[in-house]
């Protein structure tokens, strides 16, 4: 995941509400007797050699020459679970650089990316793709910048699907794909390539899904919750989240995307108007430092988060009814019960005087104008900005 230099107050409430406390059970259309709990089918042991070998010490952080030894990492597994290549005959997707012409051709990275064709003879011309960044920031200052949850688990997750689904006797109704891409934190130039010079036409990808740092919580705070973004362009993707459920040990918590901008490799797609998820578990404080290393990721979670992905892409890729973009959002309640929650949760915790006056009245403000909204069981235009403004607010002054 790399920075955005415009983020930071667009990001304010969900950072906000990435607080980190255990605060989603259930979506406000469906009952939590009714949420169906499933065991995770990927689990700790099968991510966990892709963390600790995309993360470990002889590839110096996925940057440059090593970034190609992640790349022929992931080529390899395509190979052994006989994905056909994406791009013609190739795994590879070279990414020109500037001053890159026929006569003078600039490599600076590659796309890695392969498939599986659909099963039903017409939806295996349409695409649900799994896409995340395997590079990362490399060696700086002598300091090896490892990236195990950024974005090597992600990148394991995308792994274990694609050997999942490889293996099941009957293949998915529509084609899945799956793509490393390189140079995310490079302003997100592989994705951006790919999505201006994909393979096919981006209206036949009926999912975009991308997942970056699954293995660990907001502030290193024991939240076993994973956020997910983007349902709230396509209502499928709702209905579907609401059918598949959570895994055991994971609780989901969505949010809007307009609420942190563009943080990864979902900007492309959501500017083209495909319908995706963006799944995270939230910044911490190893992020972008060299302490993000094989040995402080949680691999259950990211196998949980794995399992939930998997869910998802098998509702999608059968489903008669694919996601369909929408451009027009409306206010849901998962906002305010999460901000309800968190704002009380802060007031019950303040035993120890860490709030000033100031702060305890905001804290309380808002907690009152989300019951106001969860009571009249809506949330209008107005409401959502205020709670915004106010989530600004705090992040900023609070924490």
């Amino acid at each position: 995941m790399r920075p955005h230099n415009g983020w930071c107050l667009a990001a304010a409430m969900a950072a906000f509400c990435f607080t980190g406390f255990p605060l989603f059970a259930e979506s406000p259309t469906v009952t939590e007797s009714a949420v169906r709990v499933f065991v995770p089918q990927i689990v700790a042991a099968d991510v966990r050699p892709h963390i600790e070998y995309l993360a470990g010490d002889d590839l110096h952080g996925r940057s440059g020459a090593d970034a190609k030894i992640a790349a022929a990492y992931l080529v390899d597994h395509f190979r052994q679970h006989e994905l056909k290549p994406l791009f013609g005959d190739r795994y590879d997707q070279l990414i020109p650089g500037l001053g890159h012409t026929t006569e003078n051709p600039i490599f600076v990275g590659r796309n890695i990316g392969g498939w599986i064709e659909g099963s039903d003879p017409e939806l295996k011309k349409e695409f649900v793709v799994i896409g995340v960044h395997y590079d990362h920031l490399g060696e700086r200052d002598g300091e090896v910048f490892a990236g195990a949850d950024d974005n090597a688990s992600g990148v394991a997750m995308m792994l274990e699907l694609a050997e999942q689904i490889a293996k099941q006797p009957t293949k998915p109704k529509r084609s899945v794909v799956f793509i490393g891409f390189d140079l995310e934190e490079h302003m997100l130039w592989g994705s951006r390539w790919f999505a201006a010079h994909p393979p096919w036409p981006l209206e036949q990808v009926k999912l975009f899904i991308t997942a970056d740092m699954i293995s660990r919580s907001l502030g290193d705070l024991p939240l076993p919750a994973v956020f997910v973004l983007g349902s709230e362009h396509a209502p499928q993707l709702k209905r579907c989240l609401d059918e598949v459920g959570h895994p055991e040990g994971l609780e989901i918590a969505r949010l809007g995307i307009d609420l942190v901008g563009t943080r990864s490799d979902y900007g492309p797609f959501r500017d083209r108007e495909v319908p995706f998820l963006f799944f995270s578990t939230g910044e911490h404080p190893d992020y972008h430092t060299p302490r993000d290393r094989p040995e402080r990721a949680d691999f259950d979670k990211a196998a949980r988060v794995s399992s939930l992905v998997l869910e998802i892409v098998t509702c999608v890729a059968n489903t008669n009814d694919p996601p369909v973009w929408s451009q027009a959002v409306t206010g849901d309640l998962d906002e305010p019960k999460a901000l309800e929650r968190i704002t009380t949760l802060l007031l019950e915790a303040d035993d120890n005087g860490r709030l000033t006056d100031i702060q305890r009245y905001m804290v309380s403000t808002v907690r009152g104008r989300c019951r106001k909204i969860l009571a009249a069981g809506q949330m209008t235009a107005d409401d959502r900005v205020w709670l915004v403004r106010m989530a600004q607010l705090l992040l900023l002054s609070v924490f």
